[in-house]
């Protein structure tokens, strides 16, 4: 797999899932804190869980290695077309090195990560609980649960030196965006970003070209999206704006017994 020297990349023994106090994991459990002012000791404690879920997800996702987040609906079934794109997607990225990111759900992501899964490559599922998305598919090698959507897609954002953007609904447009925004404003480095579909984006990316041609946002910024149909040139494209950019090389995995880790290879914990 590829290792860039400022991001280590190993997998770790996870640790209890189970939390130090109890937590709301119902799909209402981030409802109550966007419902306007509580008292300041319900704000409070809200703020602890929060804490407590991003320290969750970096212990279980701080090893896991450069990722590329798979982001695509969760409704498109095995005999969908794009549901077997996105198994190639996920073929050729575990090919390539990358761990295969995704939200952990069904359709587009458990695609994604059953190409990556069956190829021998590492998958990786970062969970919402929702009706449509309850449980983690089976092809996963490691995922976490994450009750709060902010958090959970700053776990897919923080760990991945791509996102490939297939067919999908509202969820994918905000993560769609959220990464652009994240690289326009310069939070993140400017990572490739590949829009699969080029029919069924057609509209959105020529919504994007209105806003470029009204001056709502810069011509450069069309140059953060790649769009195509073809996996080869998604490998092109990722080889020269990921790989070679950031300098990403193939280094042999080492564990630190004195902060806990333990080398069990690339399997679940």
């Amino acid at each position: 797999m590829y290792f860039h020297p400022k991001r280590l990349c190993m997998d770790e023994k996870d640790p209890k899932d189970a939390p130090a106090f109890k937590l709301d994991y119902s799909s209402s459990a981030e409802r109550p804190f966007l419902e306007g002012p509580r008292n300041r000791l319900k704000e409070s404690w809200f703020a602890l869980k929060v804490a407590y879920q991003f320290i969750r997800g970096f212990r279980k996702l701080h090893f896991v290695g450069p990722c590329v987040t798979v982001f695509g609906s969760a409704r498109f079934d095995p005999e969908s077309p794009y549901y077997k794109q996105a198994e190639e997607v996920g073929r050729v990225l575990s090919e390539m090195g990358f761990t295969v990111m995704t939200g952990g759900g069904p359709g587009i992501m458990e695609a994604a990560n059953k190409g990556a899964y069956e190829h021998g490559g590492y998958s990786i599922g970062c969970n919402i609980i929702l009706p449509r998305e309850q449980q983690p598919h089976p092809y996963l090698h490691k995922w976490i649960d994450i009750p709060y959507f902010f958090v959970r897609k700053f776990m897919l954002v923080k760990y991945s030196y791509a996102f490939i953007v297939l067919p999908g609904g509202v969820g994918t447009l905000d993560e769609l965006f959220e990464s652009l925004t994240l690289i326009q404003t310069r939070m993140i480095a400017d990572f490739p970003v590949v829009i699969f579909g080029k029919q069924y984006h057609k509209e959105l990316y020529e919504h994007i070209q209105l806003m470029a041609k009204k001056e709502s946002i810069s011509m450069d910024d069309m140059d953060l999206i790649f769009m195509t149909d073809s996996v080869a040139e998604m490998r092109e494209h990722l080889e020269k704006c990921a790989v070679k950019k950031f300098g990403l090389v193939k280094k042999p995995l080492h564990s630190r017994w004195w902060l806990g880790e333990h080398n069990k290879g690339r399997h679940a914990s």
